[in-house]
């Protein structure tokens, strides 16, 4: 698999030197310079998870890993199951919420973490990330106890939840995290400073685990052809699929499995009020806002790192970005949303209530509704169990870590102390 450098094109890159790269030159991303259609979808659907997605990872990277080795790592990755629900007649829940720790981050999380273990060989790395939510607690229990292997986790004190917070500022080990005092995008920015910073790249051995990273990406392609597989046949055709939408790397990921030959329709994205991208298709002016706290917490990013893979995608595809729809919800209407998925006797969260709401909105006569549900409710046990007005409880895996001392330290957005801290870590 060959990629190049969105940014600065002469920059191209093996699979494996990306995945251990992260990030190409001026903070540019790496996007895979063919992107050749499957040949047996319908094949690919009539297989089980492990082995379909072994199958299109394989047919994605190329003779850089053997088949075997890609079953193997994808077997120990996705360990988990990926069911949709019915929620009425013509609209399906995505759940991605049943791995080690609840979100759709364990499918790129887990399968980057077996990469780094195939490619990273004895020389110490750092893993450093920025997470408005879930990206961390997957990255840390991916990573956890790995040899040779270093995290750094930077959140935005006081605006995950305090579940979130807690499934992965418990660990301790190799897992460090630290809560900056600012909001998400002040994190990411520190985290592509610190790529910038050669000297410090090379002293220990940088690599980022956010969905910037390509492993990621291409482990989220998978579930989307996970939920094409359990749909009924005669409702696989004019699906529209619905997207909460932060840092767009789960959109990127069901672009790209359109481009593979998955005959989805068209996509929403869905945000709430940091709604750059909707405001952008709207009028064509890239004009984001100070990020704003919001219930759907993990979708709060105003400058969404992946868009540029999603401009790059369409232009190479010669496609129109108009194809695209898109909208918005306050937190008013987030909650009203969630009501209503209730009353329909599903449970649900303000991501996936979101992505619910403009899915119902946009869908025409005849269309199948797809909507993606990226965390358990129970994350957000605080906020949904005060807008339902009744007790969700407690999965054993937040049960587990719900009395635990968090382990977290405090630092401004500073970078170089930031530096100093990933230097002595």
């Amino acid at each position: 698999m060959n990629l190049y450098n969105i940014k600065e094109n002469d920059e191209q890159v093996s699979f494996q030197q990306a995945v251990k790269q992260g990030l190409g030159r001026n903070q540019g991303l790496f996007f895979p310079d063919t992107i050749t259609p499957l040949a047996n979808v319908d094949e690919l659907l009539n297989q089980d998870l492990v082995t379909r997605s072994a199958a299109i990872l394989h047919h994605l990277i190329g003779d850089e890993l053997s088949a075997a080795d890609v079953k193997d790592m994808v077997s120990k990755a996705f360990n988990f199951t990926a069911p949709i629900k019915a929620v009425q007649d013509d609209i399906y829940a995505l759940e991605l919420f049943h791995g080690p720790t609840l979100a759709f981050k364990d499918f790129g999380g887990r399968f980057m973490a077996q990469c780094l273990a195939k490619f990273g060989g004895d020389q110490p790395i750092t893993i450093l990330t920025a997470t408005s939510g879930d990206t961390g607690a997957a990255v840390a229990h991916a990573f956890y106890g790995l040899e040779n292997i270093k995290v750094v986790i930077l959140y935005p004190k006081g605006k995950i939840s305090p579940l979130q917070e807690k499934l992965f500022c418990t660990l301790g080990g190799n897992i460090t995290t630290v809560s900056i005092e600012d909001d998400f995008d002040a994190c990411q920015a520190l985290v592509k400073a610190s790529f910038d910073d050669e000297e410090l790249k090379q002293a220990i051995g940088l690599n980022s685990a956010n969905s910037i990273n390509i492993s990621r990406l291409l482990a989220q392609i998978c579930y989307y052809f996970e939920a094409f597989s359990q749909l009924p046949a005669d409702k696989r055709n004019d699906v529209v699929v619905s997207v909460p939408s932060g840092n767009f790397g789960n959109l990127t990921a069901g672009l790209l499995a359109q481009a593979l030959g998955l005959p989805i329709k068209r996509f929403i994205a869905a945000t709430n009020e940091n709604d750059t991208v909707p405001r952008y298709l709207a009028d064509g002016s890239w004009a984001p806002k100070k990020t704003v706290a919001t219930l759907s917490n993990a979708m709060d990013v105003s400058q969404p790192n992946n868009w540029p893979r999603i401009e790059e995608l369409f232009k190479v595809k010669g496609k129109s970005l108009s194809e695209l729809g898109s909208g918005m919800l306050t937190d008013a209407e987030t909650e009203v949303a969630l009501k209503q998925l209730d009353d329909k006797g599903y449970l649900c969260e303000p991501h996936g209530a979101i992505a619910f709401d403009q899915l119902e909105k946009q869908l025409q006569p005849g269309e199948t509704g797809l909507f993606l549900c990226t965390a358990h409710p129970a994350k957000f046990k605080e906020s949904v169990e005060e807008i339902l007005g009744k007790d969700i409880g407690l999965p054993k895996e937040l049960a587990d870590r719900a009395d635990l001392d968090l382990l977290s330290k405090e630092l401004p957005a500073d970078f170089a102390q930031l530096r100093e801290l990933l230097l002595n870590n």
